[in-house]
C-alpha cells in the first residue's frame, strides 16, 4: 500500500506503533474495547513525519553531530536540538499532506476544538517509559493552528530532555519517528488518573483514583492536590478529599488558563462515590484488554467518562504464576542467597532444578511459596523464627501479611505422627574429622562429575545432567552436612544468648570466631594477598597489570621479569577459586576463570595497601584475639555463682563453634564448583549450535530455560523471536527492585525494623559483626570498579562469597541485603570487620566519599557531617 498520511483512530490498534506511535496505537486499541469511550480523532502517521523530514535536508548534518555529542554536554545538545526544531517548525507542509489533514479535520467538525498530541514510536515501551518526553497541546482551534501544532509535535522529538533520554538509554535518534494524534477536545467537569493497581504497594486488587476539577493538566503539573480514592471489589476502602483551589479550563478562542475554584466547591469531591466505582470498572475492562495493570488518564463530561490515555504501569514487580485463585505468600530467594539482581532464564531454571524446594520465577527473580507453612501454627512459628534469625525484615514483612484478616487461613497442625522412624539423628561429636570427611565426600563427587561429563554431548548430555542434578541435591541434603552447618550456627546463637545473659556482652561470638579454621571463603580472600606478594617486588608487573583490559593477559604477563611466577600464582588461584564470580547462583554470569581481569583491580589494591606476608599475619592476629577472648570470657565466668559449670559449658560451645563454623561456607563452594563443570559442557553445546547456524551467538542460550535449550539441541531449532523478547524482558527487570516478600495480590513488602534504640537520622540495619569504625564510605556496585584504600568502609547492595577478597582491605562493611548467617556476615566476623547488613537503600542514602560511622554491635550507621 502507498504512504498513508492520516488514519482514523478506529482504523488502528496497539500493534501499529511503527505507524502511529505509542500513544496513537494505545488509543486505537482503547477505542475498540466494548463500553469504552475515546474522544473521536485521527493520527497523522510516521509516513508524514518522514516526508517532512526528507524536505528539510539541513537536519541531516545536525543529527550526525547530535549522535556524536556527549549526553553530559548540555549546551551542545540544547543548541543542536533548538536548530533541528527550528528547521522542522519552519518547513512548509507539502500540499498533499496538508489536504489529507484538512480532510480529516472536516470530518471531526472544522471549528471543533482539538487536542494535538505527540506520539513517538519509542514511547511507552515496557522498558522505557517516555511519559512526558514529548508535547501535548490542548484546545487548539482552527485548521491553520492545528497544522502549526502538528509541526510543533514533530519538532518536540528534539527537546533537550527527549534527546538526553534517548542518549542515556542507547536509542538512536534516527530510528525514532513521530506521529501526531489529533482528537476532539473534551471540556470536562472533572478529570484525573486511574491506576488499576496500587502504585505504592503493588496490590493488583486495589485501584487508585486521583480526581480534580477541570482539565487534568492541573493534577499532572502538580498545581493542585487531587482527591484520592482506593477501590477494592467495587467498594471504596479509603478516600482523601483535598481542598482544590485551582483548576485549568479551556478558553473559547483556544488555549487554556488557570482559574480559582469557588470557595463553596473547593472542599467538594470532584466525583460521586458511584462515579468512582463506575470508573474503576471501566479501568478493569481496559486492564483485561491489555493484559497488565494500567495507568489511565480520564475525563468526565455530562456524567460520561472519556478515556484519553492508557499505558502500562512499569514500576510494579510481577506476580509469580500460581495457576489458581487462592492467596499465596512468596519469600525472595535472592535475599537469602545474597543476589538480588535479575537472573537470565538458563540461570533461574537451573537453580530451580538443583534446589531443595520448589521455586517460582517473577521479574527474573526466584521466590518460595510459604503459604502452607504459614497456615499451621507450629510450622508458622518455626518458619518465622528461622527467617527472622537470618533477616528480621523478612519476618516483619511476613507478620504484616499475617496481620491482614484472613489473607492466610489458619489450618490445624498435622496430627501427632509420633517421632520419625529411626528416632532423631545421633548428636554430632565436636570432632574436626567430621568436617574433613564431608569435604572429602564433596570433592570425590565433584571429581566424578568432571570425569563422567567429558564424554557426553548432544541430547545425551542433557539426560546426563538431569541425573547429575539428583546427585547435586543428594550432596546438598546429606544429613551429616546439615548437622555440621546447624552445629556451628546453634553454637553461635548459644554463645551470644548465654554470654549476654551471664556477662552482659553483646555478640561475643563475633570475636570468638575470628580466623576460624577451614573456611574456604575467608581463605580465598587471604590467598589473594599471597598472590600480591609474588607481584609486589616487580614494578614492571604492576605497571603492566594497571593497563590490562583483555582476559588473555596471563600469557603476556609471563614474558616479563618475574612474570612466569606471577602467572603461575594467578593460575593456581584460579584453579582453586576460578569458578566463583559475583552473582554466582546465576550460571550465566562470567566466572573469574572466564574473566580473570575482574581480579586485577583487587590484586593491585592488595599490592598497594599491604606489606609482604600479610595473609599469615592477619590470620594469626585473628586467632590470637579469639584465644585471648576465650581466656577472658572463661575467667569471668568462673567468678560467677556456678562459675565452673558455666565456664565448662561455654568452653564446650567455643570448641564446637570453631570446629564447625568454617564449614558453613563449604556447601556453596561445592555447588558453584559443580556449576562451572555444567557450564563448560553447556557452552560447548551452544558452540555447536552456533557452528550449525542455529544461533547467531553462544550467549543466546542464556535466554533459554534448561528445557528449551535441551529442545533446541534435539531439534536444531531456536525461536529467534523468543530470544529477542527474553533479552528485552531481562533488560526491563533491572529497573525493578525485588521485594523480600510478595503476595499473590501483588503487594511488595520490604519489612521494617521496629527499634527505638537508634539515634535520630541513623540508618538502621542488622548488627552482624561487632565493633565500631569510622571511615570513608566507598559505594561500590560492581566489584571490578572497586578502588579501595586502607581504612575505607565498603557500602554495596549485597556481597556473595566472590566479594570476600575485598574484605581483607577494608575497615567495615554496610550492605542492603543480608542476615546473621549469610556469607558476608560470616566472613566479616572471621576478619573482625564491624558490619551492618540489611540497611534499606544504603547505596542511595550514603554517597561515595562521605564519612560514616558503622556501629557493628548495635546495628546502625551514622552519616557524619
Amino acid at each position: 500500500m502507498g504512504e498513508r498520511y492520516v488514519l482514523g483512530l478506529r482504523e488502528v490498534d496497539e500493534t501499529q506503533v511503527a505507524v502511529v506511535g505509542g500513544k496513537g496505537a494505545q488509543l486505537g486499541g482503547l477505542s475498540r474495547i466494548d463500553g469504552i469511550s475515546v474522544p473521536g480523532g485521527f493520527c497523522v502517521t510516521t509516513d508524514a513525519f518522514r516526508r517532512v523530514m526528507a524536505g528539510v535536508p539541513s537536519t541531516d548534518e545536525l543529527l550526525d553531530r547530535l549522535s556524536r555529542s556527549d549526553p553530559d554536554d548540555r549546551d551542545t545538545i540544547r543548541m543542536l536540538g533548538a536548530r533541528i526544531r527550528e528547521a522542522i517548525e519552519g518547513a512548509v507542509v507539502p500540499d498533499d499532506l496538508a489536504v489529507a489533514i484538512t480532510g480529516a479535520l472536516v470530518e471531526l467538525g472544522e471549528d471543533a476544538a482539538c487536542a494535538v498530541r505527540s506520539s513517538a514510536t519509542a514511547e511507552d515501551l515496557p522498558t522505557a517509559s517516555f511519559a512526558g518526553q514529548q508535547d501535548t497541546y490542548l484546545n487548539v482551534v482552527g485548521t491553520e493552528a492545528i497544522l502549526r501544532h502538528v509541526s510543533r509535535c514533530w519538532a518536540s522529538l528534539f527537546t533537550e530532555r527527549a534527546v538526553i533520554y534517548r542518549q542515556r538509554n542507547g536509542i538512536d535518534h534516527r530510528t525514532v519517528r513521530m506521529a501526531v494524534v489529533v482528537q476532539r477536545m473534551v471540556l470536562p467537569d472533572a478529570s484525573g488518573i486511574l491506576f488499576t493497581a496500587d502504585p505504592v504497594t503493588g496490590n493488583r486488587k486495589v485501584a487508585t483514583v486521583d480526581a480534580g476539577f477541570g482539565l487534568g493538566e492541573a493534577l499532572v503539573s502538580g498545581l493542585v492536590n487531587p482527591d484520592v480514592y482506593k477501590v477494592r471489589d467495587d467498594e471504596i476502602v479509603a478516600r482523601t478529599i483535598a481542598a482544590k483551589q485551582r483548576a485549568v479550563h479551556a478558553l473559547p478562542t483556544g488555549g487554556t488558563r488557570e482559574v480559582t475554584v469557588d470557595s463553596q466547591r473547593q472542599e467538594q469531591p470532584a466525583l460521586t462515590d458511584a462515579q468512582v466505582v463506575r470508573l474503576v470498572r471501566l479501568g478493569r475492562r481496559i486492564e483485561a484488554h491489555f493484559g497488565r495493570p494500567q495507568d489511565i488518564e480520564w475525563c468526565l463530561a455530562d456524567d460520561g467518562f472519556q478515556i484519553v490515555q492508557s499505558r502500562p504501569i512499569t514500576t510494579l514487580f510481577p506476580v509469580p504464576e500460581s495457576g489458581d485463585q487462592e492467596n499465596h505468600v512468596y519469600v525472595s530467594v535472592g535475599h537469602g542467597q545474597m543476589m538480588t539482581d535479575p537472573m537470565k532464564p538458563l540461570g533461574h531454571s537451573m537453580w530451580r532444578l538443583t534446589a531443595m524446594v520448589p521455586m517460582h520465577e517473577a521479574g527474573g527473580r526466584l521466590f518460595v511459596d510459604v503459604t502452607r507453612r504459614l497456615a499451621a501454627p507450629t510450622s508458622r512459628a518455626g518458619l518465622l523464627d528461622v527467617l527472622g534469625k537470618g533477616d528480621p525484615l523478612i519476618r516483619d514483612a511476613l507478620e504484616t501479611v499475617l496481620d491482614r484478616d484472613g489473607f492466610v487461613p489458619t489450618i490445624p497442625d498435622a496430627g501427632p505422627g509420633g517421632p520419625p522412624a529411626g528416632g532423631p539423628p545421633a548428636p554430632l561429636e565436636t570432632d574436626p574429622a567430621v568436617v574433613t570427611r564431608l569435604i572429602e565426600r564433596s570433592e570425590t563427587s565433584v571429581a566424578a562429575l568432571e570425569r563422567d561429563i567429558r564424554s557426553k554431548t548432544g541430547p545425551a548430555l542433557f539426560e546426563f545432567l538431569m541425573e547429575a542434578f539428583e546427585e547435586h541435591k543428594r550432596v546438598l541434603s546429606d544429613p551429616l552436612s546439615i548437622q555440621a552447618i546447624m552445629a556451628g550456627m546453634e553454637a553461635t546463637w548459644w554463645l551470644n544468648d548465654k554470654l549476654l545473659d551471664w556477662l552482659g556482652e553483646k555478640n561475643a561470638a563475633d570475636t570468638l570466631t575470628l580466623s576460624a579454621p577451614g573456611n574456604i571463603t575467608s581463605e580465598m580472600g587471604l590467598a589473594l594477598l599471597d598472590v600480591a606478594d609474588v607481584i609486589r617486588p616487580h614494578p614492571e608487573l604492576v605497571t603492566f597489570l594497571q593497563g590490562v583490559e583483555d582476559d588473555g593477559f596471563l600469557d603476556e604477563l609471563a614474558k616479563l621479569p618475574g612474570g612466569a611466577e606471577a602467572r603461575d600464582a594467578i593460575e593456581a588461584y584460579l584453579d582453586r577459586y576460578g569458578m566463583r564470580c559475583v552473582g554466582e547462583i546465576d550460571i550465566t554470569r562470567p566466572r573469574w576463570r572466564e574473566r580473570p581481569t575482574t581480579l586485577v583491580p583487587v590484586i593491585l589494591d592488595n599490592v598497594r595497601n599491604f606489606e609482604p606476608g600479610a595473609a599469615e599475619r592477619r590470620f594469626e592476629q585473628g586467632r590470637r584475639r579469639a584465644q585471648e577472648k576465650e581466656r577472658d570470657v572463661l575467667s569471668r565466668l568462673r567468678a560467677l555463682p556456678d562459675g565452673d559449670l558455666k565456664a565448662d559449658e561455654a568452653k564446650r560451645m567455643i570448641d564446637r563453634v570453631r570446629t564447625f563454623i568454617g564449614y558453613r561456607e563449604y556447601p556453596k563452594y561445592g555447588i558453584i564448583s559443580r556449576y562451572f563443570i555444567y557450564k563448560r559442557a553447556l557452552l560447548a553445546e551452544a558452540e555447536r549450535l552456533v557452528q550449525a547456524g542455529v544461533l547467531p551467538e553462544v550467549e543466546d542460550v542464556f535466554h533459554l530455560t534448561f528445557q528449551e535449550f535441551h529442545d533446541a539441541v534435539r531439534s536444531n531449532r531456536v525461536d529467534d523471536r523468543l530470544v529477542r523478547q527474553r533479552k528485552e524482558a531481562f533488560r526491563s527487570y533491572h529497573a525493578l527492585t525485588p521485594p523480600r516478600v510478595l503476595t499473590s495480590e501483588g503487594d511488595a513488602l520490604t519489612g521494617a525494623y521496629r527499634r527505638d534504640d537508634v539515634p535520630a537520622g541513623a540508618l538502621v540495619g542488622l548488627p552482624v559483626s561487632a565493633g565500631t569504625v569510622e571511615g570513608r564510605a566507598r559505594v561500590v556496585l560492581d566489584m571490578a570498579d572497586a578502588d579501595l584504600e586502607a581504612g575505607d568502609i565498603l557500602v554495596t547492595a549485597f556481597t556473595d562469597p566472590s566479594w570476600s577478597p575485598l574484605f581483607v582491605g577494608i575497615a567495615g562493611l554496610v550492605t542492603e541485603v543480608g542476615g546473621l548467617m549469610t556469607h558476608g556476615a560470616v566472613i566479616a566476623r572471621e576478619y573482625g570487620l564491624p558490619a551492618v547488613v540489611g540497611v534499606e537503600q544504603a547505596t542511595r542514602l550514603i554517597r561515595d566519599g562521605q564519612r560514616i560511622r558503622v556501629h557493628g554491635t548495635d546495628g546502625y550507621v551514622e552519616i557524619l557531617p
